[in-house]
């Protein structure tokens, strides 16, 4: 049972920094609405400051792809294990996974069985791939809270109770004079072309992405010797593992500046962004930022994953504009010279970045709700459901 008879406990997991920032939202959310409520579960920083305790670090379940999962398999399963184990103990009023969906619906699943309500924040891609998912979502979670507005149809079709939230970046979207104001804060020179490289939030996309980027900017400062980067890097581990290819590759003397964290700030400064596949694709269109989608896998996750896609774009702008307005280049297409010449085309062409930047203002509108508020009173009102007054 809780510590503290007056408490109400909620456990919650979040993985990566978008699950970390989308977490933190919903605690603050819900202890402005409920003080005596305490989070427990996996934390990023974000989430400590709002007040979880952190019984796992986030980075734990910062891995991507099917090849690279099986090798962290034995402890991802330790952890879950260990996590239900603790959960009960704590006597959880109520479960909330935030995305990671590979850990947290099992988990779900287990507690729901176990008599826990349990909410699932961030719908699993199942509009893009693997629709399959949809029974094993139902049979874990009491409700799902979802991040677009093309989201909610497929749920309530399968019977699934569902709330649009909306998305919290959407409510810091930039504005027309953004990109300007971001330069003058970073002393960055007002004419030169500004390129923002995101890698990734987790290790192993830095490590599988980092030699490309600096070989597709030493290609880019070729055609643009006034060129200037922005490289955002989450973790500690992060930017040493992006500055020890630096010198491996000898591309030490690239006009780059690492930014510890910062993402929103480099791609508001930014004329163009490289940006790898995920939620910073989101964050580039809510920054304003044209940009060009890439990623790489492990050539087993990529063939599972083409086997089962539903949609042509991984891209979420491309997603929610239902059609490629963004160029993606995938696997072997991203190479350096083909992110060095999309980066440079991108920037030439003045017409298409402002066509794109009035298109990532209306996504900014249609997305821009109070989710906060509103994960919050979805929470409370399974809190009811369960018979706990907060």
């Amino acid at each position: 049972m809780n510590g503290d008879a007056s408490a109400v406990t909620i456990g919650i997991v979040a993985g990566e920094a978008s699950g970390d920032a989308l977490a933190a939202a919903l605690i603050e959310g819900v202890r402005a609405r409920c003080p005596r409520v305490r989070f427990v579960g996996i934390a990023g920083p974000r989430m400590e400051a709002a007040g979880c305790a952190a019984w796992y670090p986030a980075e734990k379940l910062a891995v991507r792809g099917f090849a690279e999962v099986v090798r962290h398999l034995p402890e991802l399963l330790r952890i879950r294990h260990d996590l239900k184990r603790r959960l009960r103990a704590a006597g959880v009023a109520l479960f909330v996974g935030v995305d990671a969906p590979d850990f947290n619906l099992g988990l779900e699943r287990k507690l729901k069985r176990a008599g826990v309500r349990t909410v699932h924040f961030v719908s699993p891609s199942v509009w893009a791939w693997r629709r399959e998912r949809l029974a094993t979502i139902g049979e874990s979670v009491d409700r799902v809270l979802a991040l677009f507005p093309f989201e909610p149809p497929l749920y309530e079709q399968a019977g699934i109770p569902v709330t649009y939230v909306g998305h919290p970046l959407a409510q810091r979207a930039a504005t027309h004079g953004t990109r300007r104001e971001t330069r003058e804060q970073l002393r960055l020179p007002g004419t030169a072309p500004v390129f923002a490289l995101l890698p990734g939030s987790r290790l192993s996309e830095v490590e599988m992405h980092a030699g490309v980027l600096l070989d597709a900017a030493a290609r880019i400062v070729e055609a643009r010797p006034d060129a200037r980067f922005l490289v955002p890097l989450v973790t500690r581990a992060t930017r040493d593992a992006f500055a020890t290819e630096m010198h491996r590759r000898e591309r030490t003397d690239l006009p780059l500046t690492l930014l510890y964290g910062h993402a929103a700030l480099a791609l508001r400064a930014a004329d163009v962004g490289l940006v790898a596949s995920g939620t910073a694709t989101l964050e580039a269109a809510l920054a304003r930022c044209p940009h060009v989608i890439y990623y790489r896998v492990s050539r087993l996750t990529a063939y599972i994953v083409r086997r089962k896609l539903l949609l042509p774009y991984v891209g979420l702008p491309n997603v929610l504009a239902g059609r490629f307005v963004v160029p993606e280049l995938l696997q072997d297409a991203a190479s350096a010279e083909n992110l060095a010449q999309a980066a440079v085309n991108l920037f030439d062409d003045t017409v298409t970045r402002r066509r794109l930047e009035a298109l990532f203002a209306g996504f900014a509108h249609e997305l821009g709700v109070a989710t906060g508020a509103l994960a919050a009173e979805a929470i409370v009102g399974e809190l009811a459901q369960a018979g706990v007054a907060c």
